[in-house]
């Protein structure tokens, strides 16, 4: 053992106590406890019932169940993932999210102009149904991401940037505290030389 890692091994000791210095962490991935996910559960909960109260919910899904369609969401779970995960149908699952403010790219159909003027007419399903001439799941497709949409602009994007901000802060705080652990390795092992021959 050279000098440097003399004084290392020392100030070990000295900082915890312990003499054992190859003892395995087992600790989990990232810095997130169960006391804040759980928070961040209560937070998120409480949102969806917000969004509840405020617009007209077309999933039957549960508060907690919508919880695990947003982290799944945030997450990059597919419908059928979550649809899997939940004992429920891919349709559901598209619904909640649907009713969550969650629209992607992937979910646009070739009715969509058509449906979202109707829509933002105030049309009902129904009505759409009748007036555009395509296949109904389309349409029933296009109604409910057009509806949500609209939804969502009129309340300023405001339940998804929260889901967003909720969910995305503990994906970095898993990250930030991946890489403070990388980087205080690093700066403890700057100056060590080492004479390894293999």
């Amino acid at each position: 053992m050279d000098e440097k890692t003399e004084e290392l091994r020392d100030l070990f000791v000295e900082a915890t106590g312990a003499d054992t210095v190859t003892e395995r962490q087992e600790a989990g991935r990232g810095s997130i406890t169960g006391a804040e996910r759980e928070a961040s559960d209560e937070r998120l909960a409480s949102l969806v019932e917000t969004m509840r109260e405020r617009f007209s919910f077309r999933s039957s899904l549960g508060t907690s169940a919508l919880v695990t369609v947003l982290r799944g969401f945030f997450a990059d779970a597919t419908d059928a993932d979550l649809a899997t995960d939940l004992d429920v149908t891919e349709d559901e699952v598209f619904a909640a999210r649907m009713d969550l403010h969650l629209v992607t790219d992937a979910d646009r159909t070739p009715v969509d102009d058509r449906v979202h003027r109707l829509v933002v007419a105030d049309a009902s399903l129904d009505e759409c149904l009748t007036a555009v001439d395509a296949d109904p799941t389309v349409v029933r497709q296009s109604y409910l991401a057009q509806t949500s949409r609209v939804a969502a602009t009129r309340a300023s994007h405001r339940f998804r940037d929260e889901f967003a901000e909720l969910l995305t802060d503990e994906d970095l705080s898993t990250r930030l505290a991946s890489d403070a652990r990388r980087d205080g390795l690093k700066d403890a092992t700057e100056d060590l030389e080492t004479d390894v021959s293999f």
